[in-house]
């Protein structure tokens, strides 16, 4: 007699059910809940996924920028700011 895949299979379930009875309904417990970790994850990033190609559109735009009364273009860095002075050769 040749022993085959199915053969198999019914071996290790029956194993499974004679010494980890006990241990199967916390098993399967644990499998439960990590699923629904995983789910619920999966649909958080799906959401954050979809509000970042919204900001990523909204902050693409420039925007020109300029340093409005910096302390030291009024100290001309004579010590009277925090300003560090700068090592200019």
């Amino acid at each position: 007699m040749r022993l085959e895949g199915w053969h198999l299979i019914i071996i290790i379930v029956l194993a499974l059910v004679l010494f980890a009875a006990p241990k199967l309904p916390s098993m399967a417990r644990s499998i439960g809940q990590s699923m629904r970790i995983f789910k619920s994850e999966v649909r958080e990033m799906k959401k954050d996924g979809s509000s970042d190609t919204k900001d990523t559109q909204a902050s693409s735009d420039a925007v020109e920028g300029r340093v409005v009364d910096h302390p030291d273009a009024k100290a001309k860095n004579t010590g009277e700011t925090d300003v560090p002075p700068t090592n200019r050769v």
